[in-house]
């Protein structure tokens, strides 16, 4: 008999329905009539164990046993599934193979592993286990799935992975959780402190931006333009701005802003009514082209610029149109690529989304399906590929409102796969006006290619500094003299950075390098490093709204007045990306065979005692007089009332409950 076990039900049964039929059910599981049985886990069917488990005088917490540090690591059920576990301990007994049928990226790939090993499955057995990767839900690609089986041991990286993962998140949440918690509790302060190596320096981020803004201190900068006329008989034609020389740098600031009012009228009166000659004229022909489809993190930055829907809206939605609807491909992917043998299948998925979405049917009918975008590229795509719309279709009316806008927004993207690159143009002329440098700018679009796929209001590519009304550049010729007549002096302010939106936490979280501040490690991280993973930013955001340390105004996302006092408490090194993303880092090398589990995990036993001795020597005065603000859901709620998907704790960070429960709080 061949076992295939899933992640989840929704899964175990896809795989099911492409199976021989008649099917009998039992509980937990679908035998087909060929033998094979499919049967699942739901999430993780196992948890690491909690401190108690190792020594009873854990379950009370106190400063003198931090730090924990298992000899031995243990696992234990979770209570609420429990019974699928002993369901599995069965069928394995009976199973002559297994078919590993997690999830495609590192925590699905553990989520299965963990269990074979807890069951003590015969080594044999093990070893001749096979991998079953269902990235689109559809009976079709099941079936292609279950014909391109690969041996699990190529994967086994990734289950280390995410082990090791596991287990340092644990130390580290475990251990600095209590003692902080502790130490506010001396501080009289009545709420749990949780810690963890994710949710600290997002929160950290967002102290940190918060403090910049209130000590932000406006200041007054000039700009100069001259206005241009082709002749000094001639109307005004064009606007062109002051670019000062080096010699103007003592009155700048660090952006080259021009601070000093006197110098800026200054120029202003050498200008007037002056010659002005052309001295280059430079246009560049460019082309752009069509966004890469998405990957989770890239489309939960667009749907809240787009609708302002949270990362956690984004996901619940995707969930629900991948498991419930099979609209979409695997949801939490954080590849922006697909296999080229999917090419051939561009046409049915095209005719899908022109069936399932009437707004887009023009778009496809105008789609030339011969153009190739660099999105087909197997070289860039491992265990999943990005996020396109299936093969299937469906009354997108059917959806909720918020799973009609992700799916739009995805299949839009891919429809863009299949129209030629926006081509622009971009002018610069730059004038000598009394020895001065003035320069003027303007894009010109040539063709929209596949912005016009794009709602009207985001066509327009203007340059952020360029004003619309003012009038576009005539034709010039180098060395033709214009006349500068009266000009502009333009006294502005210097504006804070902005507060953080869920748009702009999310890119935050996924091109973490930018708040680096380590040199070194800044020149080894490339862009898609991150806090997190794909699969966890949306729950990690919205822990720390649970928590209090965040709470909304608007569209900002604001920190509490508990998430400063943390935050402020916290060496420096546990609130900033940097140790987060090399761990990240680390992690990647591992599924890359480019470190082992040894030589990530002990050197974070030796920083552990640091970190808690540090804890231990915590002023508690800093914990007085802190209001706790209290939680409010986001208004709207989630996209689906409940997740269709019962997820992996691959969430580094888990919820905690108050330490006056009888449950003290699980791994952070």
């Amino acid at each position: 008999m061949r076992l295939i076990i899933a992640e989840k039900p929704s899964l175990g049964r896809a795989i099911a329905a492409v199976l021989p039929q008649p099917h009998s059910k039992g509980e937990g599981f679908v035998r087909a009539a060929n033998g094979d049985v499919v049967s699942w886990c739901i999430g993780h069917l196992l948890e690491q164990a909690q401190p108690e488990a190792y020594n009873p005088q854990y379950k009370q917490w106190r400063l003198d046993h931090l730090p924990i540090v298992p000899n031995e690591w243990q696992l234990e059920a979770k209570a609420q599934t429990r019974k699928q576990l002993s369901v599995l301990r069965k069928l394995v007994k009976e199973a002559d193979s297994i078919v590993h049928a997690g999830d495609p990226d590192r925590e699905g790939q553990l989520l299965v592993d963990e269990v074979i090993a807890f069951l003590k499955v015969p080594a044999t057995k093990r070893s001749s286990m096979q991998r079953l990767l269902v990235s689109d839900l559809n009976p079709q690609a099941v079936t292609r799935a279950l014909q391109q089986l690969r041996p699990n041991k190529d994967f086994i990286p990734l289950s280390v992975s995410a082990l090791a993962r596991s287990r340092a998140d644990w130390l580290y949440g475990i251990n600095l959780t209590r003692a902080y918690t502790l130490k506010g509790q001396q501080g009289g302060l009545k709420a749990v402190l949780s810690v963890g190596r994710v949710q600290t320096p997002i929160l950290g981020l967002i102290v940190r931006r918060d403090n910049e803004i209130a000590d932000f201190i406006s200041k007054p900068f000039y700009e100069v333009f001259a206005a241009l006329h082709l002749n000094a008989e001639q109307p005004l034609s064009f606007y062109a701005k002051w670019l000062p020389s080096e010699s103007c740098q003592a009155h700048q600031d660090d952006e080259g802003r021009v601070l000093n009012p006197k110098l800026a009228h200054n120029v202003a009166q050498r200008i007037r009514q002056q010659a002005a000659s052309v001295t280059s004229i430079e246009r560049k022909l460019k082309k752009q082209a069509a966004p890469l489809p998405y990957n989770l993190s890239s489309l939960q930055i667009d749907a809240a610029k787009a609708f302002g829907l949270s990362a956690q809206q984004v996901l619940d939605s995707c969930q629900s149109l991948y498991e419930k609807h099979q609209l979409i491909t695997y949801p939490r992917s954080d590849c922006r690529y697909l296999p080229t043998e999917h090419y051939a299948r561009r046409s049915v998925v095209l005719s899908a989304i022109a069936n399932s979405a009437n707004e887009l049917a023009s778009g496809v009918a105008q789609a030339d399906t011969q153009y190739r975008s660099k999105a087909w590229d197997d070289k860039k795509v491992e265990a999943h590929h990005a996020i396109i719309p299936t093969e299937k279709s469906l009354d997108i009316q059917r959806l909720s409102r918020y799973e009609q806008k992700v799916y739009q927004l995805i299949a839009r993207q891919y429809v863009m796969q299949f129209y030629p690159a926006f081509e622009y143009a971009d002018t610069r002329i730059e004038l000598d006006i009394a020895g001065g440098v003035f320069v003027a700018t303007e894009r010109e679009t040539i063709k929209l290619g596949w912005k016009q796929l794009l709602p009207a209001r985001k066509q327009s590519d203007q340059n952020a500094d360029q004003d619309p009304s003012r009038p576009s550049l005539p034709k010039l010729e180098k060395g033709q003299v214009l006349w500068s007549g009266e000009p502009d002096v333009q006294e502005k302010n210097t504006q804070p950075p902005a507060y953080f939106t869920d748009a702009t936490l999310l890119a935050a979280m996924t091109g973490i390098a930018r708040f680096v501040t380590d040199s070194e490690l800044k020149k080894i991280l490339k862009e898609t490093d991150g806090l997190g993973t794909e699969a966890t930013r949306a729950g990690i955001i919205e822990l720390l709204f649970k928590r209090r340390f965040l709470q909304r105004e608007g569209k900002s996302i604001r920190a509490t007045d508990l998430g400063k006092a943390l935050v402020a408490a916290l060496p420096e090194a546990c609130t900033l990306p940097d140790m987060t993303a090399q761990w990240e880092k680390q992690l990647n090398d591992i599924t890359q065979k480019l470190l082992n589990y040894d030589q990530f995990m002990q050197p974070l036993a030796l920083q552990l005692d640091a970190l808690i001795n540090q804890a231990k020597q915590l002023d508690i005065g800093r914990f007085g007089g802190i209001s706790m603000p209290a939680f409010k859901p986001r208004k709207g709620g989630s996209a689906v009332r409940k997740s269709t998907a019962p997820r992996k704790s691959a969430s580094t960070d888990k919820s905690t409950r108050s330490i006056k429960s009888k449950r003290k709080p699980k791994a952070w």
